[in-house]
């Protein structure tokens, strides 16, 4: 007997075969259950996603001789002449290769007669927005009341190109994109099914080379069946599909995090010698930095994470700050788009890389070789003492003055966040929290709830290396979410209130605008301070 290949021998034959798409089946089921049965379906979306599969099964559905049903017997006359592709009643049509109105008109001639064995006379057309106008015009009028006895299933993986009239007569249904885990545990369902050996990595690969389809994931297991003389293993899938060693993208990050440019290039040369694709390098990059985001952000959310070491991911989270891994991610994302237009693809890529570290943020370590001396702060003692103006960060002077020894815990974080000058969420952080309470090196501040999303391991981390740089001691920093009283964030936007209202004032007392007001019945729109410097 012939060989058969996998994406035809494991298609589903009913409902509960078919792997995702449960939004599609649940309609169709209840639909044939209740017998509320329209007679034009529409199924849309991506190729290898199940949509001739899923007509195919309701054609089944239709005919099967024990009754109309959502599981057909799979064992009548009917289901097995439809499985075998020569049942009478079941036309199929490729519209890709029948695209004139005389083919249109020739199918629809034999609507009008009962079908010869089954109950339904079933019109499958696949992929129908290749046909003409004119077919479509043919095809419109029998679409809006053909016979009783007769059902169109209509496929297409590009909707748009259909005429509205078309679609408006039609139930449609749009099939979805499959997951990289549902379509590697179906094919290792085949495998267990077929007793091959594999490797559950290999199976994530070819998974993720399937690109949503579950007919191309398969096509590609034969192949990796046949690359691997009867094993699937992750090393021969990859070098199958021509994908990189995960090793060699996670040094490419670890140069970026040390912004070690000859390190970076030496890794870019190592890559060059396997005659990579770029751009998949590039995408391999993107998906290794959105989970580095991920441990960042949601730590827990990498305990079960099954393509990268979880302690590798919190170790890469520790030495990225979360502001560096959005910028890499963005500019990674818009570098794959432009590659294609770079004159050498090795060139294309250093640059996005080179571009990462040129708009990267100042390291800590440049922040320290320009930090001001530090400052001696003592317990505060609640003492009124005026707060500084706050209406615009200003990096502190070499030599900056010391805090009053009497000053309030407000007028000390403030002074302190302003001489650090953290930038990104560190310092979003650092500017809504209100200092409760010191002791010496122990720092216990109390951070608004609005903004408790943002307190993730690296910016604690960072708040804390930043205080002990610059006061140059150790420091321990004790966080509580609660609505503090005056934290520096508040403290700017009172004052930027009282400027503009002051601001406002002036403006409307202003004998030169009053005169305009007069004159040309002018009104203020809005009025914008002046810093010092600008008046």
């Amino acid at each position: 007997m012939s060989y058969q290949v996998l994406a035809r021998k494991w298609r589903p034959r009913s409902f509960h075969e078919l792997v995702g798409q449960e939004h599609v089946v649940r309609a169709l089921t209840n639909a044939l259950d209740r017998q509320r049965l329209h007679h034009a379906f529409l199924f849309t979306g991506t190729r290898g996603v199940g949509k001739t599969t899923i007509a195919r099964i309701f054609a089944k559905s239709l005919n099967c001789e024990t009754g109309i049903t959502s599981a057909p017997c799979g064992v009548c006359g009917a289901c097995q002449e439809i499985d075998a592709g020569r049942f009478m009643d079941l036309i199929e049509v490729d519209a890709a290769s029948r695209t004139k109105v005389e083919d249109t008109r020739d199918l629809l001639e034999n609507v009008q007669y009962a079908p010869s064995r089954g109950r339904f006379k079933v019109y499958l057309i696949d992929e129908v927005h290749m046909l003409s106008t004119h077919s479509f015009n043919a095809l419109l009028k029998t679409l809006e009341e053909p016979p009783p006895h007769v059902k169109f299933l209509l496929a297409t993986t590009d909707p748009q190109k259909l005429p509205v009239t078309i679609l408006s007569r039609c139930l449609q249904f749009s099939l979805k994109r499959l997951p990289v885990a549902l379509i590697a545990g179906q094919l290792a369902r085949v495998l267990d099914a077929e007793d091959i050996a594999y490797e559950a990595a290999a199976l994530r690969l070819l998974a993720r080379a399937g690109d949503g389809s579950m007919r191309d994931a398969l096509s590609l297991l034969d192949q990796a069946i046949a690359f691997g003389g009867g094993q699937i293993e992750a090393a021969a899938v990859g070098a199958m599909l021509g994908s990189i060693e995960r090793r060699r993208v996670i040094g490419l990050l670890e140069a970026l995090a040390a912004a070690d440019v000859p390190a970076l290039l030496a890794q870019v040369a190592a890559l060059d010698g396997q005659a990579p694709d770029y751009a998949a390098v590039l995408a391999e990059l993107l998906i290794l930095l959105q989970r580095v985001a991920l441990a960042q952000m949601a730590p827990a959310t990498v305990a079960d994470e099954a393509e990268f070491d979880p302690d590798e991911l919190r170790r890469l989270a520790t030495l990225l700050p979360a502001e560096d891994v959005q910028l890499f991610y963005q500019i990674a994302l818009l570098g794959r788009r432009d590659l294609p237009l770079a004159p050498e693809p090795r060139g294309g890529f250093e640059m996005v890389l080179l571009r990462m570290l040129c708009f990267r943020p100042d390291s800590g370590d440049e922040r320290k070789q320009s930090a001001p001396a530090p400052v001696p702060v003592t317990a505060p003692r609640p003492v009124a003492v005026a707060a500084p103006p706050a209406t615009r960060p200003v990096a502190a002077p070499r030599s900056a003055p010391p805090v009053a020894m009497d000053a309030t815990p407000e007028t000390v974080w403030h002074v302190l966040v302003a001489q650090l000058a953290l930038p990104g969420i560190a310092g979003q952080v650092a500017k809504n929290c209100a200092l409760l309470a010191r002791d010496g090196g122990h720092f216990e501040l109390a951070l608004e709830p609005g903004h408790k999303q943002m307190l993730t391991d690296s910016v604690r981390e960072r708040l804390r290396s930043a205080l002990e740089q610059h006061l140059g001691t150790p420091v321990q920093i004790k966080f509580q979410v609660g609505s503090a009283v005056l934290t520096p964030a508040r403290q700017e936007a009172q004052q930027q209130a009282l400027q503009q209202q002051a601001a406002a004032e002036r403006a409307a007392a202003d004998p030169h605008v009053r005169e305009m007001q007069d004159v040309f019945d002018a009104r203020i729109v809005s009025v914008q301070p002046l810093d010092d410097g600008e008046r």
